[in-house]
């Protein structure tokens, strides 16, 4: 148990400092710490707990915690927490001083323009390891697809989207 707090403590603090674009940017090193490497969970088990985390009011990244918990019970939700959000939020207040000082400098919009990429693309990662946990077979990758479609193209509440998912879950359809 004192090994995988010591694990935790050093994924998490790692992730921390990496979480450009927001705690999804992530996601793709979350899962492969804990899926492939650490083996604490499967990859479906992961998707679920991420998928739990969304549904919860709060920050975005409180899969972090339900992984602590799931991994080392209470010790595990504190450990992984204090490591995922304390690192991250001392360089954050750092660099806004340091933001904020130089915000007449010409390097700061080349900066931000060179994150604008950066961010998309660890976003799209993210999206992508948690539609291939959540979708082991052509049905229900057809089911995301068609959920990202029409999140993006219309103005229908996710939560529409949401519920015909699990309509198609409970169907049975994603068992095929």
């Amino acid at each position: 148990m004192t090994s995988d707090l010591i694990d935790l403590a050093t994924i998490f603090t790692q992730l921390s400092l990496l979480a450009f674009g927001g705690g999804n940017s992530i996601l793709p090193e979350m899962h492969r710490e804990v899926v492939d490497i650490h083996h604490w969970m499967t990859a479906e088990e992961f998707s679920a707990l991420f998928a739990l985390a969304q549904a919860a009011p709060g920050p975005n990244l409180m899969v972090v915690p339900l992984v602590g918990w799931h991994v080392a019970g209470w010790a595990g939700v504190l450990v992984s927490s204090a490591a995922k959000f304390g690192p991250s939020s001392i360089v954050t207040g750092i660099a806004l001083h340091v933001w904020t000082r130089f915000k007449d400098r010409p390097w700061r919009r080349i900066v931000q323009s060179g994150l604008v990429p950066m961010t998309a693309g660890l976003v799209t990662a993210s999206a992508a390891v948690i539609t291939e946990a959540s979708a082991p077979n052509l049905v229900l990758a057809a089911v995301a697809a068609a959920c990202a479609i029409v999140l993006t193209k219309t103005n229908i509440h996710p939560l529409f989207v949401l519920g015909a998912g699990a309509l198609i879950g409970l169907s049975g359809l994603g068992q095929i």
